[in-house]
């Protein structure tokens, strides 16, 4: 299928109020350095990202977690060094650190706000970071320390603004009454979407943006183990989503967006990510890919013109409680996570 092609320059939207301007569909960099497929060289990495900026996207997304020794943000880095700082807005992640038997440390506390920070400066070879998130609730440290360390990099200019992942509502009210919250990242895509029930009602109440990550559901909107096999070092061989019988169940809600997509005459992906956008100016979808024939139709999406009837009938054409198997992983969120402060196991998704 021809896929829509964008015919004007990306929009530019505002997350927050405190000046935040992006380009109104962003990057998500973490695959460049493998996590769903091998990772590039970076080289490589760093064209994608510069043909991704060349068409409009403006807005990259890292963290120190990802890539062996940090790989992404020094990519990332490279990349940014060709590219005009003042026009790019960069956002990477500090608070998890992979152990070597693959546990994941989650730390808040305000010495490791700050040595995370320097750190990620260092990597990154910039003078400031864009927007700044917390990227897992240490539940051991009060959010109020935490945000606390954040606010005073914000007046010490080393960072612009402030972001939180994965957060509890409780824990986002907490947090922006110390320092306005610039914007919240939650995964959020068409069988991901449980955050309609009281976050984005609690983030727009709060004039807080939302960032949605794996905003084609982790790749299976884009046909990960559907239209194409998953390389056998994919972290997606362990997600429940994409094995087994639940595989075979969601194949059947990929068939129907299939189908849809060509009523509305674009890719399915496309369709996957227009319903995103559609959800309203204050949500940026940061889908990701190693391939630039994607990142095209990824943002072609933006072309892509839904009424209020069309997305009524693509969110029923994926009913989440037919949705086979949780959207975390769950080997990784439920038995592999722990905090600096305490051997406590982190048994909640949200903190």
């Amino acid at each position: 299928m021809e896929e829509r092609r964008p015919q004007l320059q990306i929009q530019r939207v505002k997350l927050g109020t405190q000046g935040l301007e992006i380009s109104r569909m962003g990057f998500g960099c973490v695959g460049l350095s493998g996590l769903y497929n091998a990772p590039l060289s970076h080289e490589a990495g760093c064209s994608v990202i510069i043909d991704a900026f060349h068409k409009g996207v403006t807005f990259f997304d890292t963290s120190d977690l990802y890539g062996a020794k940090h790989d992404n943000e020094i990519m990332v880095g490279k990349a940014l060094k060709q590219l005009p700082r003042e026009k790019v807005q960069l956002a990477t992640k500090f608070g998890v650190r992979m152990l070597d038997d693959g546990e994941k440390v989650v730390n808040g506390s305000p010495e490791y706000v700050r040595e995370c920070c320097e750190a990620s400066l260092k990597r990154l070879d910039l003078d400031y970071i864009d927007l700044y998130y917390q990227h897992r609730v240490d539940t051991t440290i009060p959010i109020e320390d935490t945000m606390g360390e954040l606010k005073k990099l914000v007046e010490e200019g080393k960072i612009k603004y402030i972001g939180l992942c994965e957060a509890s509502p409780d824990t986002i009210r907490r947090a922006h009454a110390v320092h306005p919250i610039t914007a919240l990242q939650m995964e959020y895509s068409l069988w991901s979407r449980d955050i309609e029930e009281e976050i984005i009602l609690l983030c727009r109440e709060l004039d807080i943006g939302i960032v949605a990550y794996s905003p084609l559901g982790r790749g299976f909107f884009g046909g990960k183990a559907v239209v194409e096999s998953l390389p056998t070092d994919s972290i997606l061989v362990g997600h429940s989503r994409f094995t087994g019988e639940n595989l075979e169940k969601n194949k059947l809600l990929y068939t129907c967006i299939a189908n849809l997509a060509t009523k509305y005459g674009c890719s399915l992906p496309q369709l996957a990510l227009a319903w995103v956008l559609h959800q309203g100016d204050d949500v940026v979808p940061i889908p990701g890919t190693t391939k630039l024939s994607n990142l095209d139709g990824n943002i072609g999406s933006l072309v892509v013109k839904l009424m209020a009837e069309d997305v009524k009938e693509i969110s029923e054409a994926v009913p989440i409680d037919e949705v086979s198997g949780a959207r975390i992983y769950e080997k990784i969120y439920l038995h592999s996570w722990k905090f600096a402060n305490t051997p406590a196991k982190n048994s909640n998704l949200l903190a």
